[in-house]
């Protein structure tokens, strides 16, 4: 088994303009990567999320918040637009945009979904978990969340 990277201790990322602050304590040095057709249109490719222990967000007054389905909501800075956050409700679950932060370049996938909704004009090279959505939805029903389907 694959020796899990040790988190990043305190990473600290920003919106394009710098309105809106993030601090991530003990962040994940992986990336989850989704390829839904929501994350897609929300950002124009697949979306590449960290996410850690706790956080800190700074400018909240420049946050907007869209719940884009029934167990889902999105963040973006009212002033840039830029794409802060994913948020999973049942769980309480965030996922930074993994652009918002100056990471490492030896971050790997710890697992791409949705990977039935990919399209076939772009594949990455890294090998990891491959989930369909049925897949995801089992997980979280298995867990106990409520995912009903929009």
């Amino acid at each position: 088994m694959p020796e899990t990277p040790d988190p990043i201790a305190n990473a600290k990322g920003r919106c394009l303009c710098g309105a809106v602050t993030i601090s991530v304590a003990q962040m994940k040095a992986e990336l989850d990567v989704c390829h839904c057709a929501m994350c897609r249109r929300w950002g124009g490719s697949a979306l590449m999320g960290v996410s850690g222990e706790s956080f800190t967000v700074g400018g909240r007054e420049h946050v907007t918040s869209y719940a884009s389905s029934a167990w889902a909501e999105r963040a973006f800075c009212n002033k840039c637009g830029s794409n802060l956050w994913y948020r999973y409700t049942p769980a309480d679950n965030f996922s930074f945009l993994a652009g918002l932060f100056d990471l490492p370049d030896n971050l790997e996938f710890l697992q791409q979904i949705f990977v039935d909704e990919k399209p076939g004009y772009y594949d990455f090279a890294q090998q990891c978990p491959m989930k369909t959505g049925a897949e995801i939805i089992a997980e979280a029903k298995a867990a106990g969340h409520t995912f009903e389907e929009s």
